[in-house]
């Protein structure tokens, strides 16, 4: 069998205990100094020479002639960065031009559809029998309904209607209707007139017989009170709050500024007396 032998080495420049004894003792030479590589320094870089009237007297004529060659480059390389900076600038402008318009398109867009959805109606439409079931009793769910039972020729009648027609105009998102009396249920008696009816949902929420039920004087603000007296029929669509506080707070408003307006007119018409 054939007989291997190994020789371990450290580390050049290391040294064990026991030869640092051995050392001491003087059986051994000193410790060669350990090997340090000299300090690295870089090549001397002809580019990285200052260009000082000396060096640009060392060159021949050839030599500077390369040299505006490769400063017109430069240039070059500068204008045409310059360039492509300027195109992807203007192209980046106008992409971004045209995302701002089309998202501006969308939200103006989205605005109008959901006011399309908001003034659905906003007048009060005549109706006759055959179009009660389908324009009142199948009403969507969310719309309420105010149903006017009139006929031609009593003042009632059109005074309730004016006020109606001026509520459809205020609150767009209730549907205001009209209908002939006889039309409506046969036989009804006129000394009922004018009748609205409330309906929600398919079923009456409420009915109010005769212009009396209404206060003396019959108003908007008088019929508007009294049709959110329990439910919120009212709703223009934009305000979320369509109970009987909000609506009396902006009737309020509105008499009190009538009344205001009333009593300046009367003054000014006893000082012109």
């Amino acid at each position: 069998m054939a007989d291997y032998h190994f020789i371990y080495k450290d580390v050049e420049g290391a040294s064990t205990q026991w030869d640092d004894i051995q050392r001491k003792l003087g059986n051994l030479p000193p410790k060669p100094p350990a090997f340090k590589p000299p300090a690295f320094a870089p090549a001397e870089d002809e580019e990285s020479k200052p260009k000082d009237k000396s060096w640009v007297d060392s060159k021949t004529e050839e030599e500077l002639e390369e040299l505006k060659d490769d400063l017109d480059d430069d240039r070059f390389l500068e204008e045409y960065r310059y360039i492509c900076f300027m195109i992807f600038f203007l192209t980046f402008k106008h992409v971004s031009q045209l995302n701002f318009d089309l998202l501006s398109r969308k939200k103006r867009l989205a605005e109008m559809r959901e006011t399309a959805k908001v003034v659905r109606f906003g007048s009060v439409v005549p109706i006759s029998g055959s179009d009660f079931i389908r324009e009142v009793s199948q009403a969507s769910s969310d719309v309420w309904v105010v149903v006017l039972l009139y006929k031609d020729g009593f003042p009632e009648c059109q005074l309730l209607m004016k006020c109606l027609e001026e509520l459809a105009k205020r609150y767009p998102a209730t549907k205001f209707v009209k209908i002939i009396s006889t039309d409506c249920i046969p036989n009804y008696p006129d000394f009922n007139l004018p009748t609205l009816l409330v309906y929600n949902n398919g079923a009456v929420k409420a009915n109010y017989v005769g212009l009396h039920s209404f206060g003396r004087q019959c108003t908007p603000e008088g019929v508007a009170l009294v049709l959110c007296g329990t439910d919120p029929v009212l709703n223009d669509g934009h305000s979320s709050d369509s109970s009987r506080s909000s609506i009396l707070y902006s009737f309020r408003s509105k008499l009190i500024e009538k009344v205001v307006a009333d009593h300046e007119n009367y003054d000014d018409g006893s000082s012109s007396d």
